[in-house]
């Protein structure tokens, strides 16, 4: 298309600056600084994620997650496709959308369980217990 913004490689990428939620604000508009696409290790890639989501950004801490997941070896892509799944059921609960919500965390904590069950590490994270932080935070709990 070429109406699509794109980078000096051709890529698409969105120009269109976002809001904390990562809603798009017209061209010309003050918003969050965007995160950057350079994939860290996992350490890194948590501890961002994480200072992200302090920072009440978790659709940038899903971003984060999700270059993470795109660099992996294949044998973890479940683990951080999960856990940007569970920024985005977060991030649909930050914009008023609790069906949304409820459905992206369900599907995280099913791509979560199955990767829990093999010998992949987890990075010190307690995956269960992280999943049910996430419910009842949507939960309102």
């Amino acid at each position: 298309m070429a109406d699509r913004d794109r980078n000096e490689q051709g890529r698409a990428e969105q120009a269109r600056p976002r809001d904390k939620l990562g809603r798009p604000l017209p061209y010309g508009a003050a918003g969050v600084e965007p995160i950057s696409e350079e994939p860290l290790s996992p350490e890194a890639t948590l501890a961002y994620a994480r200072s992200l989501l302090d920072d009440g950004r978790p659709f940038a801490a899903h971003e984060a997650l999700e270059v993470r997941w795109k660099s992996c070896p294949e044998e973890e892509r479940a683990l951080w496709q999960g856990l940007a799944q569970l920024c985005v059921g977060l991030t649909h609960h930050a914009r008023g959308n609790a069906v949304g919500a409820a459905r992206l965390v369900e599907r995280a904590a099913g791509r979560l369980e199955s990767y829990a069950v093999g010998s992949g590490s987890t990075y010190g994270l307690d995956l269960s217990a992280l999943v049910e932080c996430v419910r009842s935070r949507v939960r309102g709990d």
